[in-house]
């Protein structure tokens, strides 16, 4: 029996550790990662930690506010817009960013609800005013709503605005009717149970986000961390990316 606890013992510590990564991603591509992630772990043999953040916004929720506190991360992905931010902190290795996919912002209703004519810039405006409880999530789609979009249109006085820290939590909040919609990037909106996707809001007020992957400056996995950015953004991508309700990257 001692010859077999040694023998256990032997394997054990000779047995190389799985390579291991940590990402943290934003909501925008997380159904497209969430599709292809199982088969980059069998084909690759590296187990893939997942933690979640805005990527933008207040709070200690954000990506930007993760890594601050020291939260550990080999690869982040999130839109153009906080990456960026996360560039100019040095907090991505240089060289290391690339994009993976674009999302225009859409609206969407509680399942069942009355599907307002969003089709052009007049009619989104009504429906917005008809509707009165909006909800919007804090990163950046819900920044440049709230303050550009918004403000625009004239219409603060006749809405109320319902920011959410995530857009998962104002799909949530939607598909309990506690708004009437939400306005948040496509991949936010498709195949969410209990909400109904409208569709694209009009060309005049729209913004088209990229979601976009790095290697985290001083990640311990710096190759690993290349091997998951390259088959996020390999042909196996483009089912899912679709499947999302995103659009490739040319």
């Amino acid at each position: 029996m001692k010859y077999f606890f040694a023998y256990a013992l032997f394997f054990i510590l000779s047995a190389p550790a799985m390579a291991q990564l940590e990402v943290i991603i934003s909501g925008g591509f997380q159904g497209p990662y969430n599709q292809m992630l199982p088969s980059f772990e069998r084909m690759t043999g590296i187990k893939v930690i997942t933690k979640s953040g805005a990527s933008q916004g207040s709070g200690p929720k954000t990506i930007k506010a993760q890594l601050l506190a020291g939260t550990s991360a080999d690869v982040v992905i999130l839109s153009r817009e906080g990456l960026a931010e996360l560039i100019a902190m040095d907090k991505i290795l240089p060289k290391s960013d690339a994009d993976l996919a674009r999302a225009p912002l859409g609206l969407a209703v509680p399942v069942g609800g009355q599907k307002p004519d969003i089709s052009n810039l007049k009619s989104f405006r009504e429906a917005l005013v008809k509707a009165q409880k909006i909800v919007v999530p804090g990163s950046t789609s819900g920044i440049y709503l709230t303050t550009e979009v918004f403000p625009r249109l004239k219409i603060e006085d006749q809405i109320t605005v319902q920011v959410t820290e995530r857009g998962s939590q104002a799909t949530d909040l939607l598909a309990a009717r506690g708004a009437n919609i939400a306005i948040q990037p496509s991949s936010e909106l498709v195949n969410v149970p209990g909400i109904d996707y409208i569709g694209p809001i009009p060309n005049d007020v729209q913004l088209i986000q990229t979601f976009a992957a790095a290697i985290v400056v001083n990640s311990a996995h710096p190759e690993n961390a290349k091997k998951l950015i390259e088959y996020l953004r390999s042909q196996e991508s483009a089912g899912p990316i679709k499947r999302s309700g995103m659009d490739l990257v040319p």
